[in-house]
């Protein structure tokens, strides 16, 4: 069974690991946001499966729909937000040399975790 971690934006599990990705399943509540983040040794590939999503890179925002995709490159700040009335599933793929949640520099945090 996989295990269900519980963040203040929503929630995410581990859909698969191997040596230099892993996976992960990513609800993000309405009105949700992760940080405004980087990370020193990982890229991640987002596609969005459910719902839109506002996504900010570096000063840019871009809107993704289902079924459309973004490319974070290593050492970028990001962020994703749902800015509508329903959940926003993210299907992420992490790729690099350390696959940590401890890789996060955080920048800005609605829920103070800065």
């Amino acid at each position: 069974m996989k295990s269900i971690v519980n963040k203040p934006w929503g929630s995410y599990e581990i859909i698969d690991q191997g040596k230099n990705y892993l996976a992960k399943k990513i609800t993000i509540n309405p009105k949700g946001s992760l940080s405004f983040q980087s990370h020193d040794h990982r890229s991640e590939h987002w596609v969005v499966v459910e719902g839109q999503a506002e996504v900010t890179l570096e000063n840019k925002i871009t809107n993704l729909r289902e079924n459309q995709s973004i490319f974070i490159p290593k050492k970028t700040k990001h962020m994703v937000s749902n800015t509508q009335n329903d959940v926003l599933i993210i299907v992420e793929v992490w790729y690099g040399e350390k696959l940590s949640e401890d890789d996060i520099i955080r920048y800005k945090d609605i829920y103070g975790r800065v």
